[in-house]
Parts: C-alpha cells; structure tokens; sequence
C-alpha cells in the first residue's frame, strides 16, 4: 500500500513491474476492494468493485468520499466517516453499508476496512473489502452448515479424499464406526471394515468418476472386531457426492461426500419379517402337499424338502428302533452323499455315540443346538455328518406323549450357526413330520 504516501491516484501510477504486479492482484481478487488516503480519497478501485457497483477505475479513483456517485448525499458523510474510521482503531472493522450503482440502483454491502499506516507510523489511509450481503450470507450459510453437519448432524458424514481415506470425520460416523474421530485420518478404510470394504470402496470409485448415485443405497460391512469386542455386522444407509472444485476450469474430483445412518436394527426386523413369512408359507405348502400322499415316509419326505428351503442343506429323520436306538428314515435332499439316505422300514441302527446330539435330544425331548470347532471336518465325521458340516440342530418328534425319533437340520459354513428362533421352526416342523411319521400305512 506504497500508494497511500506517495501522489498516485491509481494502480497505473506505480512505476514499473511492480504497479502492473499490484495491478494484477487487485484485479484478479474474488472480492471487491477499494482504497482512500487520509484525506478520504479512493486510491484503489479494483474490477470486482465495478462488477457490482457499475463504477469503473477511471471514475472512482480521484473522487473524494462517495457523495454524489457511490451512496446518496444523505448516507455519504456516514459512510466514509465509518470507513475512515478505521484508521484510528486497532484491528479490522466490520460494517453493512448502502451504496448506489451506476444505473441508480442501491445495494447492500458488507464491508471489512483496517487502517494502513505510512512509513513514518502515521495513519495513511484505509482500505476496504466488500461484498454483497446476500453473496456473504451464502457463504456464512455454507460455513454454519459444514460446521452443523459435522457437529450436531444425526447421521454419519465423512469426507473422503480422492485417494479414498478419510479426510474429515463427524462424531456420528466415529461413534458408528467405533473410532475417535480422529484415529481414522488418513487411514485405509479397511483397517475398520473387515468385510464389505470392497463395495465401498469400489462406490467411492464410482462416484468419483461418474458422480453420486440417484438414491441412497444399503451397504452392509462387517467391522474390524475392537479390543474386547467381536465383530460387528453393521447396515449403511449410504448416499454419496462428489465434491469439485470450484476454482478450476474443468470439474476437479477432491473428494467424495459420504452420508450414512445405521440401520441395522430396522432392517433385521424387516428381515426377520420376512424370513418369517416365508417359513410359515412353506410350511403351509407343505401341509398341502404332505397330506396328497397315503405314504408315511412320502409324506415325511415332502415335508421335510420344503422345511429346507432357506434354513438348511440336509435334513435327517431317524426314527426310534429300540432302546436308545436309531435307524435312518428319511434323508433330504435325495441322493445325499455319505451314506445319509435310508429306507423307512429298515435299516441298522445308526452308530451314534452316547454324547451324540441326536440322543441328547431324544433325551430331552427338545432341540439341541451344536457347531463345529476349528476342525469341523472331522468333528463332522464323528457324528456320521457330512464333512463339510460346520451347525447342527437336532429336536425330538413327539407324537402321542413319547418320542418317535429325531429330525436333524445341518448347516455348512456358509450359512450361519442356528439361532432361537430356528429353533421354534424347527420343533414345528418336527410336530408335523411326528404326526407323519406315527402315522401306520394305509391297506
């Protein structure tokens, strides 16, 4: 600001490589500024000023004050005295002013002017950056709302950078996430996402060449278990948006936007929901079915391939053959590997151990529930199971107040372990397969 103590009127007026510098730097700035000397005349008047004002360099630079031009003659010696009044106070000061346009039309401005002093310390003269108060608005509107967002927001956001690791991350997300908010910074999402991480992965990819997808979508991964917690299956109600800068000519992706609630809980009740209606509607069809044939083990065979679906990969009937004693009934699907079929009237006797889970069940007349240990192929085989067998579910048939055998599910490991619930299904089933099953043969 040289020119406050020198006679330039202008940016022109600077000698040399240096004035067409200055020149270049007013011009060029995102905001309008302008400049008055001691005296209270404009100095400076850079193109974002004539952009929203209409007065260009050559008419503003000269004029003292802004009576006359710039502001109405009832509003001009107040503004330039608020200006000016910069001068003798420390700091930056911050005011809303009523200024004209060319064409005769008024707007709203804020304005930031700090005093400048000349060599000798001695107040030289202000200068004043302004804005229109709706273009200043938006930006403080931009800013609250980023800073709400990653403060109070009730969902998960996190920014992402273009190399796809977290650059900002809000308190929901760490909560969500089951890290500080800043212990995943600059970090591969899969150090926290144990399974899943190739989708969101190859998401954030895909918006950050094509752009956010039109709707938000469910993501489920599988958190890195924590000290002294497991796993966590988790449900993300995701959407995405690329961020681009806007400072470039061509659309620049910094990043990606990535938005999430979880929704873990509503959607295992959905799922439960319908895993529950589908059970009983087989259940149905089975009945149905069941009751068309005048075959005992018929009957018990269509119940039990519709029981399978969705629950199990093969289903066992052993039917009671004497004193803690069990000979093969039925076996489903048909053509089971292992020697797991058998006929309904005959058979040897099944050569379980005294700890076997079918006996127990027997034993209890209820449901056992078991699962393979780290060896489960062998665990498998001492129970006369298919080997690749890692989840059992044996439950008592009990018809006439005393068991008539036992139905056995068995699950491989890519089906989870048997719950409660598969438990109730499953003594339903058995109910229907003991009334079958007690049934003698017609003729």
């Amino acid at each position: 600001m040289s020119a406050f103590t020198g006679s330039a009127r202008d940016t022109a007026s600077v000698p040399g490589e240096g004035g067409d510098l200055l020149a270049a730097l007013l011009d060029g700035m995102d905001a309008a500024l302008c400049a008055l000397d001691a005296g209270g005349t404009v100095t400076h008047w850079n193109r974002e000023a004539e952009r929203i004002l209409g007065w260009s360099a050559a008419e503003a630079v000269g004029r003292r004050g802004f009576d006359g031009w710039a502001a109405r003659s009832a509003d001009a010696e107040e503004t330039l005295a608020r200006l000016m009044g910069a001068m003798r106070t420390p700091g930056r000061q911050v005011h809303e002013l009523a200024l004209l346009r060319k064409d005769g039309g008024r707007v709203l401005v804020r304005s930031q002017s700090a005093g400048v002093r000349g060599a000798d310390g001695r107040p030289a003269g202000v200068y004043c950056a302004f804005s229109e108060v709706h273009v200043q608005i938006d930006l403080e509107r931009s800013i609250a709302l980023s800073e709400a967002l990653f403060d109070d927001a009730p969902w998960g956001v996190v920014l992402i950078d273009a190399d796809l690791r977290p650059a900002v991350v809000n308190g929901y997300a760490a909560k969500a996430i089951g890290t500080g908010r800043t212990t995943l910074l600059g970090r591969p999402l899969g150090d926290v996402v144990a399974r899943g991480v190739e989708e969101l992965e190859g998401a954030l990819q895909h918006v950050l060449a094509e752009g956010g997808p039109p709707a938000p979508a469910d993501l489920w991964v599988t958190l890195a278990a924590a000290s002294g917690t497991g796993e966590r299956r988790r449900c993300w109600r995701s959407g995405f948006v690329r961020l681009s800068s806007p400072m470039t000519e061509e659309p620049v992706p910094l990043g990606v936007a990535w938005l999430f609630q979880d929704v873990t809980a509503e959607r295992l009740v959905a799922r439960e929901a319908d895993r529950t209606r589908f059970r009983w509607s087989q259940l149905h069809r089975a009945g149905v079915a069941a009751a068309e044939y005048a075959d005992p083990a018929e009957a018990v065979a269509v119940l039990l391939d519709f029981a399978l679906a969705g629950f199990a990969d093969h289903g066992l009937v052993d039917r009671v053959a004497g004193d803690r004693r069990l000979t093969r009934a039925v076996a489903s699907p048909a053509g089971a590997p292992d020697g797991l079929g058998g006929g309904f009237d005959g058979g040897f006797p099944q050569r379980y151990g005294p700890e076997h889970p079918a006996l127990q069940a027997w034993d209890r007349a209820g449901s056992v529930r078991v699962s393979a240990g780290r060896d489960a192929a062998s665990w498998a085989a001492d129970r006369h199971w298919p080997a690749d067998t890692e989840h059992a579910l044996c439950t008592a048939l009990r018809s006439r107040g005393r068991t008539v055998g036992v139905l056995t599910f068995l699950r491989t490991a890519a089906r989870g372990d048997f719950d409660r619930q598969d438990a109730l299904y499953a003594e339903t089933v058995a109910a229907r397969v003991a009334a079958a099953l007690d049934l003698p043969p017609l003729g």
